[in-house]
């Protein structure tokens, strides 16, 4: 079952990340700038936003289940419009709605995988789930830009499409309902649970983790072909030597997060700090980058599945929308990270903006991941263990 829901992620973060690797097509066709061929990204990580808490709150009285295949529909729709439409607007508008349904499947697919897997392991199936995310690093945005290379752009939305439409079967026939047990909690006492200081520092993470290191990937194919001069034909190698990176690196984090979650979200934006900031000086070096785009796969988003968990426990009674409200801030950081990135490549910046902007968002991310340790590490003092 949580190869199910991993499958849901692949897919959802293949149709995240696939545009990154695909830019100069897209704004080839629909003649636009970079910059605001970017603005896919960046509407799909602003939908999100919105979509993880909202549709998350909208559904609450669903069944898991069924929230999971309402949102991968969305999905199958959302992408066949992007591949049939040409107006600009329209394209936006579909991915902002495709992103409302992404969110809702996140947060509930970390919630699933945590109670299948139970307290001691939960950190390590929100892994396997986040690891087919990291999955469409290897292999969906690789796949993808080599479809556009050879098919156009649009035929890697209809792939897309149709790969969705099979997940849709596959979680009706292999998800579980909810068990009987299961009692939806009041909007009150959910909303409580929020209260957690230790939730609003992992939040804080998870928007500078995710914002530093998109606001880099985002833009890594014309940083490749026009900074460090690798043909377009191998972007989608270096692509996927970040996946296989980005792969291991979640692995191995959700691994260490049931029992070292602060070694991992610590260590990992301080090795981030200095791949972002190598990426920013030496993008002349074309060995060196590639090395570098790797290592930015294999630490860049290592803890995200470990932060997701660690929301879910902080939130308490309202885990769903914990998870909910991490997507979400991973997506608000994609958003602003991205933005701001975008906006840099006009100014004297040009291409070496988006890791500048990387570097010094993602060494934020340490005030609030060593806050939280030093809070967990004085509770555990005073009181005796705490829940990591």
């Amino acid at each position: 079952m949580v190869y199910v829901l991993a499958l849901g992620t692949f897919l959802m973060l293949t149709s995240e990340f696939v545009v990154a690797g695909i830019l100069p097509e897209i704004a080839t066709d629909l003649q636009v700038t970079l910059a605001q061929a970017g603005s896919f990204i960046t509407v799909f990580a602003i939908g999100m936003i919105v979509g993880a808490p909202l549709m998350t709150m909208l559904t609450r009285r669903l069944s898991k289940r069924l929230t999971l295949m309402l949102a991968l529909v969305v999905f199958v729709a959302g992408h066949i419009v992007v591949a049939l439409g040409s107006d600009f607007t329209l394209l936006l508008g579909a991915r902002f709605v495709t992103a409302l349904a992404t969110g809702a499947f996140w947060a509930v697919s970390a919630v699933v995988a945590s109670r299948a897997a139970g307290p001691s392991l939960g950190s390590r199936a929100v892994g396997v789930v986040g690891a087919g995310g990291s999955l469409a690093t290897v292999l969906g945005v690789p796949l993808g830009a080599f479809l556009a290379h050879h098919v156009g752009w649009r035929g890697t939305f209809w792939a897309l499409a149709v790969a969705a439409a099979v997940a849709v079967v596959l979680v009706a026939r292999l998800v579980p309902a909810d068990s009987s047990a299961h009692q939806v909690s009041s909007l009150g006492s959910e909303l409580a649970g929020l209260r957690s200081m230790r939730l609003w520092l992992v939040l804080a993470a998870c928007v500078t983790t995710s914002g530093g290191v998109l606001a880099t990937y985002s833009f890594i194919a014309p940083i490749l072909t026009e900074q460090t001069g690798v043909p377009e034909s191998l972007v989608p190698v270096v692509l996927t030597g970040f996946g296989i990176g980005s792969f291991v690196g979640t692995l191995v984090g959700g691994r260490l997060g049931d029992s070292r979650p602060h070694l991992v979200t610590i260590t990992t934006p301080a090795v981030t700090t200095i791949v972002l900031l190598g990426i920013a000086l030496f993008a002349d070096s074309t060995w060196l980058m590639i090395v570098l785009v790797v290592l930015l796969g294999l630490f860049g988003l290592s803890a995200n599945s470990v932060l997701i968990h660690l929301a879910v426990r902080y939130a308490g009674k309202a885990a769903t929308l914990g998870s909910a409200l991490a997507v979400a801030s991973f997506n608000a950081g994609t958003a602003i990270g991205t933005a701001v990135a975008g906006a840099l490549l006009t100014t004297s910046l040009g291409l070496t903006g988006p890791p500048i902007v990387g570097t010094v968002v993602v060494a934020l991310t340490l005030i609030p991941t060593v806050s939280l340790a030093v809070v967990n590490r004085r509770e555990a003092t005073t009181d005796g263990p705490v829940q990591h």
